[in-house]
């Protein structure tokens, strides 16, 4: 018996279904802010805080280098309850070679993802013992060659040991760039270079530790403290809240 074939109406409607354009619904961000307004939103936060300083506890670039390896994915206090034991016997990469993959994995355990972060530490202590005379490189392409380090991780180690001015682009700083808007941007790394070029010269060597403490403490994700921010009247955020 023949296969019975749909009925003609029935065709109209799935030919006219198809036949609709799709389209996707999007809410154009604001404009980015204006150098006026730029200057005035930094000057604000160094007003806050004249002297902002990173959360994760390190002892010199060796440690801070580690330090932030093994804060991806983690918070900085967790990052800090770890390090503490582990910079006490080891401060320097001779030093976490000599510990070894498992004792460091002992000290790091806390630590989402350690196994990895613990044979990332001991190689890139390798490294560094073996192509650099035990001293952190400072230089960007060096520095991301190293086990576990990308872009973020070597721009903070440069910013925040080498005194240089990056801004390294993570969540909070992605968030509040966007929602400002400083730079409206689909990557950390088109941000990042957005910020380095935008941000004025007095501000860029700490607008790193202003951005990601005012994204962590005040604009933050779920629900940005409007009332109490010091920049509210400047940002262009739609949905401030109340």
């Amino acid at each position: 018996m023949p296969a019975r074939k749909p009925p003609a109406v029935k065709k109209a409607a799935i030919g006219a279904t198809l036949a609709r354009p799709i389209v996707a619904r999007a809410t154009r961000a604001p404009e980015p802010v204006g150098p006026e307004t730029l200057v005035e939103i930094f000057s604000r936060l160094r007003a806050a805080d004249p002297e902002p300083r990173a959360e994760l506890e390190f002892l010199n670039p060796y440690t801070l280098l580690v330090a932030v390896v093994l804060s991806a994915q983690a918070t900085d206090v967790g990052v800090n309850r770890a390090t503490g034991p582990l910079f006490a016997v080891a401060d320097n990469p001779e030093a976490m070679l000599a510990l070894g993959e498992e004792q460091v994995r002992g000290f790091i355990r806390t630590i989402g993802l350690f196994n990895t972060k613990a044979k990332n530490v001991v190689a890139l202590s390798r490294i560094l013992v073996e192509q650099h005379g035990g001293a952190v490189p400072r230089s960007q392409a060096e520095l991301q060659v190293l086990p576990g380090v990308g872009a973020k991780t070597a721009s903070v180690v440069l910013n925040v040991a080498f005194g240089e001015p990056r801004i390294a682009v993570d969540t909070h700083i992605f968030r509040v760039a966007n929602r400002i808007p400083l730079v409206v941007a689909a990557t950390t790394d088109k941000v990042q270079a957005g910020l380095e070029a935008l941000v004025p010269e007095p501000f860029r060597l700490k607008a790193h530790h202003w951005l990601i403490l005012f994204g962590r403490y005040v604009c933050k994700a779920r629900k940005p403290d409007c009332p109490r921010c010091p920049i509210a009247d400047l940002c262009r955020y739609p949905d401030k809240t109340v």
